[in-house]
């Protein structure tokens, strides 16, 4: 039918025009706000019904669950298969480990997880645990790995600037705890406890393959993500770093070791080993049997300097002068 010169149509009720604009600008809005809040090391975009936010491993055919920290398996393969000369999503640590299986391409399976075997690309083997700690000697494509050993106990060792005065042991405790709740959604039950001797600070998560419950944050995840965030190098997008606070007081870390206690102690061949890791394993043994963890640092005199042998990220031993 003709409009009438002079009639003029109702315009739509608000709340209709209100629909009708974020059905207009909804998919715009999604595309832009597609990221992925655990994880930066991903590639999102609108895809699927409604225009949902779907990531994946940068690199990788892997989704992942932005709702959770993306395992530790997972993010490894993500830094090496970074594009070179591209954006920096991860910024290479001084500390990363470059001989032999320091950071290599790890195979995981299905569920993001390490497998118990992992070789490099000239068919070198070795087991590692469900951290990706080698726990034994390295061998050909013949070498056998039966089963995935869990790292039930993990401890995280700090030191804060010693000039920096003393934290009050309670306050600083229920930061750190707050700061593994909120921060990497670990269940508060995981974090066994806090130890602080000014200025060492000590955080023990704890564990076992029976306490985890489907959904549970791995504390090998928590772990790896809280490492990367004191060394500068956070997996969380935005520009924003870690910044730990203990009643309005900064808490700044000096230096950060991290120790794996593994249900079942690892299997290398004593005759080949330096005393260094001889003395590491000997007391991670006898700390699995009594159930406690133990830190080793061992000094030994070389060329007329003292050197320092430390357990590593990825279970390498790198010796470097101390201070």
């Amino acid at each position: 039918m003709a409009r009438s010169p002079g009639l003029a149509l109702p315009s739509p009720p608000l709340p209709l025009l209100l629909l009708l604009l974020a059905a207009a600008i909804g998919p715009a809005a999604a595309k832009d706000n597609c990221t992925c809040a655990t994880n930066k090391m991903t590639l999102c975009r609108a895809d699927g019904p409604g225009g949902r936010c779907q990531c994946r491993v940068l690199g990788l055919d892997s989704p992942v669950d932005c709702s959770t920290l993306t395992s530790k398996c997972l993010l490894l393969k993500a830094r090496m298969r970074a594009p070179k000369g591209g954006r920096a999503l991860v910024r290479p640590s001084e500390h990363a480990l470059l001989d032999n299986d320091g950071l290599y391409d790890p195979d995981c399976d299905h569920e993001g997880r390490f497998k118990a075997r992992q070789c490099n690309r000239t068919s070198v083997c070795w087991c590692v645990n469900s951290v990706g700690v080698r726990r034994t000697d390295k061998g050909d494509l013949s070498l056998r790995c039966d089963e995935l050993v869990r790292t039930h106990h993990i401890l995280l060792d700090l030191r804060h600037s010693p000039a920096a005065r003393a934290f009050n042991r309670s306050d600083l405790d229920a930061e750190l705890r707050r700061l593994f709740r909120e921060r990497y959604r670990l269940h508060p039950r995981f974090v066994a406890a806090v130890h602080y001797e000014r200025p060492t600070i000590q955080i023990e998560l704890r564990q076992n393959a029976s306490e985890k419950a489907p959904g549970d944050v791995d504390i090998a995840d928590a772990a790896y993500y809280f490492e990367r965030d004191v060394k500068g190098e956070s997996l969380f997008p935005g520009p924003g770093g870690l910044d730990m606070r203990v009643r309005g007081e900064p808490l700044l870390v000096e230096r950060t070791l991290i120790y794996y206690l593994d249900e079942k102690p690892p299997q290398f061949s004593m005759k080949r080993l330096t005393a260094g890791l001889v003395a590491v394993i000997v007391v991670v043994v006898v700390a699995l049997v009594a159930g406690v963890a133990v830190l080793v640092i061992t000094n030994r005199r070389k060329s007329g300097k003292y050197r320092k042998v430390e357990v590593k990220e990825l279970g390498e031993l790198r010796k470097e002068p101390s201070l």
